[in-house]
């Protein structure tokens, strides 16, 4: 059982390290298409945008309700939107498909 624990932090550690590559800044305006598909959500500037990706991509549903819970992990609003698209905002971004994570630093 301890190996399993070994394996599976280890495959923690390799799948953050591939969240990290993908993460990048980007254009607002380029993930208009996924905002109004409601595929975005805008993670807390306080948080590790990396942990909260690989949160998603292990389908930790206890750990995605309780940012949720906690407004750390929220849809992104239509005024947030219109903002961001006002101001040219550059964001960290990472796809954990089917969804966008932002983030504004």
């Amino acid at each position: 059982m301890n190996q399993d624990k070994n394996t599976f932090v280890a495959g923690d550690e390799i799948n953050k390290a591939k969240i990290c590559l993908e993460t990048a800044r980007i254009p607002w305006r380029e993930l208009q298409r996924f905002f109004a598909a409601g595929k975005v959500y805008g993670v807390d500037a306080g948080l590790d945008l990396t942990s909260v990706a690989l949160g998603f991509s292990r389908d930790d549903r206890d750990f995605v309700q309780s940012l949720i819970s906690q407004k750390k992990l929220t849809t992104v609003s239509d005024a947030q939107a219109l903002r961001w698209y006002d101001e040219g905002a550059r964001l960290w971004a990472v796809v954990v498909k089917p969804f966008v994570l932002v983030q504004e630093r």
